[in-house]
């Protein structure tokens, strides 16, 4: 059980590191996750080696976990649902997660790791978005009541939908809520779209961004054009932006760290408790 104690630890100190990183910085250096996934898997080989009577089971999880988390790491990346440091962190977790030396028990860690996620993450990025929209509220407004007004025909055809599926759930109930998830869903896309446009993006000093860093808006160097893409600035395109611009618009995401920690120190309580067991 101390191995497990010292997995809680080792990934508890580093995701708080990185955490307290990507609120100040909103960036969380390459060498943090791949430390952790290191300092993981060199934990288990020793154990392995000179503890484990049973074998090699301990190490040998936590590189499938390593593997499993690396495919859905890249899932996520390359789905644009994560940015390239929440994605690597990610991937480092999966050479934590497997506390136990059957594959089936750390598949359900997983499969619960990745729910707690989600709901935090749904959770906090509710928060996070209320509070960007609150600081920067006039142009905010502004900005979702005309993309309202823009789409007027198409949000009424939807909540019309919507308004049906409701009905239709009188005689079904399981139809309810997914008739009022569709009338709500495009009210939250132009939330969505409007916070992302009126308080996500601000002009900074090119010399205080860094590789990485995701342009609001397409800019013309020269002959070349450097696109607003998901990759974000490559070491050449930041170098072209330096030599023309004093100042640029960048478009800054939700620090998303934190999640990691809210949804790992929730596993780890599930585990500990033994509600884990109930969970199950």
């Amino acid at each position: 059980m101390l191995e497990i104690v010292f997995l809680f630890v080792l990934a508890s100190a580093w995701i708080l590191f990185a955490s307290i990183q990507d609120l100040r910085k909103r960036e969380v250096a390459n060498w943090v996750s791949f430390s952790l996934a290191i300092f993981a898997l060199g934990f288990r080989f020793f154990y392995s080696l000179f503890y484990d009577s049973a074998g090699w089971g301990f190490f040998i999880q936590g590189v499938i976990g390593l593997g499993i988390f690396i495919i859905l790491g890249n899932v996520l990346y390359y789905g644009r649902m994560f940015a390239g440091g929440d994605a690597k962190l990610m991937m480092a977790f999966g050479a934590v997660l497997g506390f136990s030396e059957s594959f089936f028990v750390n598949l359900k860690i997983y499969v619960t790791f990745i729910f707690l996620f989600l709901l935090a993450g749904a959770l906090y990025g509710l928060v996070a978005t209320l509070r960007l929209s609150m600081k920067n509220f006039k142009a905010f407004k502004k900005d979702f009541i005309k993309r309202l007004s823009k789409n007027k025909i198409s949000l009424m055809i939807i909540m019309a939908i919507g308004v049906g599926i409701i009905i239709f759930g009188l005689f079904e109930s399981i139809f309810v809520p997914f008739g009022i998830l569709v009338f709500v869903f495009p009210y939250l896309y132009f939330y969505a779209r409007s916070v992302d446009q009126t308080c996500m993006v601000r002009e900074v000093k090119v010399s205080e961004i860094s590789e990485g860093e995701w342009l609001a808006q397409s800019v013309k160097v020269g002959n070349k054009t450097i696109l607003s893409k998901w990759d974000g600035l490559s070491l050449e395109e930041l170098r072209l932006i330096r030599k023309k611009y004093k100042t640029i618009k960048i478009k800054q995401g939700i620090p998303f760290v934190p999640v990691f920690l809210i949804a790992f120190l929730v596993l780890i309580y599930l585990w500990q408790s033994g509600l884990w067991n109930a969970f199950w």
